[in-house]
């Protein structure tokens, strides 16, 4: 089927952005050859698709005020994006938007060890940032599965976490200060390179905004001493509600691992294919990590080996060296990848009370089987936030809208529990018509009011977040 072309007006309009835009930047900064703009018609979630009507690459935050200023000024819609790894649509255009992403703002700006902070622009990738001071013996925390690509723009957008967020916070509890563009043009700086900063604590609000109130071009984030020693041990189950009623009984026992991750037998067979990390054969896996001196890690492990002797484990593994912890690691971290080789999936994101793991991942049993779907969990256990992928196959007629059917009922699972939509992820497309399940029209009031103040004319990240019906108006004046 042949898409309409688009009209003598419209064509006319998007030539003259274009133009403004081509005098404002350098010339390999803008992106309009419709065969170019491809590239940034969707993120991770590839089940949507968007070309938009241009994409631009700023290296300086006078270069985004500059675009916003006139994209404000003509009214056009404009869509942040870090590195596209978004699974939430978090970064979908729409036809008439101007993509604005930061890949080329990747510099570290300072980094200051005596006051534990970086300043980095926000294209910089995460795992580049504890790049540029591991040799002095700092890390950035945060570690969502995607660090070697996602970027610190993107992390900040949705609140992402990672398998040390258990001890270590998500990026929310790891970010000082920002400098923030706001749509029309506007820099302001909100935080600093300190605890605690003077005026209103703005930070909460613009880190998991999704894009919606400003685009962030520099972050201070908090940076640590790397700890002296860290050992992960390999936790067999026969099932995955064994496996869960182990973890709620770590937390409960007062324990604080570094990291606590899950994994079922899908997702250990894809993963063992894929970096053949050493997985033992089971129906569920947990990964523990603590850290620390060597007394303190046998002590914790002494206290996990009696906690999980409780539940019968099948195999209960410590790593023996430096090169076996990276194994582990790298098994988890290319869980995703590896689940992407043998099918079409899509990842949700739902958040629960770790009491409730046992339970939910009972349901989801049943809910896959009643769709006709298989699921595979891999997720941070320790802090309740799940990611189950829903397998589906992307050519068979049906399969996609009975995979978000099924995603729907899982994440409508989470909040009934007591948990929430999203952890990390991120709202973007696939959950604004599921905020109703978790916030009532009031609340939902509540926050539009927020984005109202920041962005008054709805021209950052729309059709995001809110449910579309709840937005029209605002989007619409």
């Amino acid at each position: 089927m042949q898409m309409p072309r688009p009209s003598a007006d419209i064509l006319a309009r998007r030539a003259s952005i274009v133009a403004r835009l081509r005098a404002l930047l350098p010339a390999d900064a803008v992106i309009d050859d419709p065969h170019e703009t491809r590239a940034y018609e969707c993120d991770g979630l590839t089940a949507y698709r968007c070309a938009p009507l241009a994409a631009v690459l700023p290296r300086t935050t006078e270069e985004v005020s500059a675009i916003l200023s006139l994209c404000h000024a003509e009214g056009v819609p404009v869509v942040p994006r870090g590195a596209g790894t978004s699974l939430a649509g978090g970064s979908l255009p729409t036809a008439d938007s101007v993509i604005l992403g930061v890949a080329r703002m990747n510099a570290v700006l300072e980094a200051d060890y005596d006051n534990r902070f970086i300043r980095v622009q926000t294209g910089r990738t995460n795992l580049s940032v504890t790049g540029a001071v591991e040799a002095d013996g700092f890390f950035y925390a945060p570690d969502p599965s995607s660090q070697l690509a996602c970027a610190i723009a993107g992390n900040i957008a949705m609140n992402s976490g990672g398998a040390h967020c258990l001890k270590y916070g998500v990026t929310t509890n790891n970010l000082l200060g920002v400098t923030l563009v706001q749509m029309d043009g506007t820099v302001v700086e909100i935080g600093g390179p300190y605890m605690d900063a003077g005026g209103l604590d703005l930070l909460g609000v613009i880190c998991g905004s999704e894009g919606q109130l400003g685009v962030v071009t520099e972050a201070t984030l908090r940076i640590l001493p790397k700890p002296e020693g860290a050992r992960p041990v390999l936790i067999g189950f026969t099932a995955n509600e064994i496996a869960g009623a182990c973890v709620s009984d770590i937390i409960k026992a007062g324990v604080l691992p570094v990291a606590i991750e899950f994994m079922d037998r899908p997702c250990i067979r894809a993963t063992e294919a894929f970096a053949h990390a050493g997985y033992p054969d089971c129906e569920a896996l947990l990964i523990v990590e603590v850290e620390g001196s060597d007394a303190e890690i046998d002590e914790q492990l002494g206290l996990i080996r009696q906690i999980a002797a409780r539940h019968d484990p099948v195999e209960f593994r410590e790593s023996q060296s430096e090169e076996e912890s990276k194994k582990i690691w790298l098994g988890r971290k290319s869980a995703f990848g590896a689940m992407g080789q043998i099918n079409d999936y899509m990842c949700l994101d739902g958040t629960i009370p770790v009491s409730e793991l046992p339970r939910v991942l009972r349901r989801i049993g049943d809910l896959s089987r009643e769709y006709g779907l298989d699921v595979a969990n891999v997720f941070h256990a320790g802090d309740g936030n799940m990611h189950p992928l829903i397998l589906f196959d992307a050519n068979k007629p049906g399969d996609l809208e009975t995979c978000e059917a099924l995603g729907a009922e899982i994440l409508k699972l989470c909040v009934e529990v007591g948990g929430c939509l999203t952890g990390e992820h991120g709202v973007g497309i696939e959950k604004r018509d599921l905020m109703v399940v978790q916030f009532a029209p009031a609340d939902l009031e509540a926050q539009m009011r927020v984005k109202d103040v920041f962005d008054p004319a709805w021209l950052l990240n729309p059709a995001k977040v809110f449910p579309l019906a709840a937005s029209a108006p605002r989007r619409a004046s």
